[in-house]
């Protein structure tokens, strides 16, 4: 069986330092030097970047007995500790038994009302011709979504501290993946530790108090934190969650419920004020619906709005990376691969491949009309990932991501400032670079005015 192909180093460390700085160029130059299957060389170990529609499949479904959750995951466990995205085997299965009902489709369904409101109230804010900082508009408005539906929290006023830690964090941890002997410097005393341990702090105590709250008032809501606290593993040994079992659970879901999405809708916004003829079709959608009230049931009447939020995660999917480990040795694409390799599959790579997608790097929603897209390979899109560890709130994020764009929508288009692109992050997941700073131009004459009846008043923004 042939050896893997891929580059050679010419100094030591050169793809570990190469691969900290931009992994996103990376990957898509020796993908088109070397093919779909590419070993990287990184010190003492190798890390195979796997791109076809088929390895997706095999890894993630048919073999994924055969491996467990890769590197970048094993690093993320020293910020969410054994939550849902950072659990293995049998502990797995039990969390998302236990989770499964917060994320039942009526339960969603039932989430879509306040997802508007929150997106009104934020929106509500702007003023005309007025400066967006877009990405961290995204990340408070998402952050604020999260805390209300899945923990009855008000968390929106505590936006820009938790989004500093949450960048502190995600860059700490990518770093010391990077760098070498990683395990052994994240033990020092060193800048980057230091930023990681004050934001992991900073986090932590944010999920505390919430969880001390409910406890402390007894209250149950019927939100995910009620579920948590209250479940019991009916198909197991019958017990419940430990406390540090459910902070683990609950710091996952605000980090990982609202950055994804945020970076989804940045991204999208991006791509909008591009292309005006997509932006007045999307914005032509949305008029349709006139003043009626947005909210689940609105869903089937915006299919554009999804085809465009599908095309914007196709371009900048928000995980653009999917790290898993051999538990043996393996054979994917026609190569031996032996046991503890680090296998990267990379949604960027595959959902920008001319042969899934013509003319790949063009912004076409309606790649997303339905007989476009069963003549593709199944697992030539997998924003969510796929199998049994598909992301658990793939349902709820749909659903946020098209409910805020139409919410924002209706009262503003949002214009660049700059003709310069703006470049992907790689860090956990696909940040836009700086942020995308934008102007709100207001739409139909329609501003504030109509939050002023709203159960959820206009604040002084903290983000401007």
């Amino acid at each position: 069986m042939p050896s893997v192909p891929g580059p050679r180093p010419r100094y030591p460390g050169e793809f570990a330092f190469a691969m900290r700085r931009d992994p996103i160029t990376v990957f898509s130059r020796l993908k088109e030097e070397y093919g779909d299957v590419v070993r990287i060389p990184m010190g003492g170990r190798s890390i195979f970047v796997l791109s076809h529609p088929d390895h997706a499949r095999d890894v993630l479904v048919t073999h994924q007995r055969s491996f467990k959750k890769g590197r970048a995951l094993e690093h993320a466990r020293l910020l969410l500790g054994d939550g849902l995205l950072t659990s293995e085997g049998e502990h797995h299965l039990r969390q998302r038994r236990l989770m499964q009902p917060a994320f039942h489709r009526q339960r969603i369904a039932a989430y879509g009302d306040t997802m508007v409101r929150y997106a009104d109230r934020r929106s509500g804010r702007w003023q005309d011709g007025a400066t967006l900082h877009t990405h961290a508009e995204m990340m408070a408005l998402t952050l604020a979504v999260v805390g209300k539906t899945l923990f009855d929290a008000d968390v929106e006023a505590e936006a820009r501290d938790i989004g500093k830690a949450l960048t502190d964090s995600f860059e700490a941890l990518g770093a010391l993946f990077y760098l070498p002997f990683g395990a052994w410097i994240e033990k020092l005393p060193l800048p980057v530790v230091l930023r990681f341990k004050a934001g992991k702090k900073r986090l932590q105590q944010t999920v505390q108090r919430i969880i001390a709250e409910r406890r402390a008032s007894g209250a149950d809501t019927g939100d995910l934190l009620s579920m948590l606290l209250a479940a019991r593993d009916a198909e197991g040994d019958g017990t419940g969650m430990s406390d540090q079992q459910i902070q683990d659970e609950a710091l996952t879901l605000v980090l990982a419920g609202h950055e994804t999405t945020a970076n989804a809708l940045s991204w999208t916004w991006y791509l909008l004020a591009q292309h005006p003829g997509v932006e007045a079709r999307f914005h032509a959608e949305v008029d349709a619906l006139g003043d009626e009230p947005l909210g689940a049931e609105s869903l089937a009447r915006l299919p554009y709005t999804r085809m465009v939020l599908s095309e914007a995660m196709r371009l900048y999917p928000p995980a653009w990376g999917i790290g898993r480990r051999a538990l043996g040795d393996v054979e994917l694409g026609g190569f031996r691969m032996p046991a503890g390799s680090i296998i990267v599959l990379s949604p960027y790579l595959t959902q920008r491949d001319s042969r899934w997608f013509d003319d790949p790097q063009r912004f076409d929603p309606d790649r997303w009309l339905p007989e476009r897209v069963a003549a593709r390979p199944k697992f030539s899109y997998f924003p969510f990932g796929a199998g049994p560890r598909i992301c658990i709130g793939e349902q709820f994020a749909w659903m946020e991501g098209v409910l805020l764009l139409a919410a924002i929508a209706r009262r503003w288009r949002l214009r660049l400032l700059s003709q310069e692109p703006v470049q992907p992050q790689a860090l956990i997941t696909l940040r836009p670079k700086g942020g995308i700073p934008m102007r709100a131009e207001a739409r139909n004459g329609r501003t504030a005015h109509a939050y002023a009846a709203s159960d959820l008043r206009p604040q002084t923004s903290d983000l401007h």
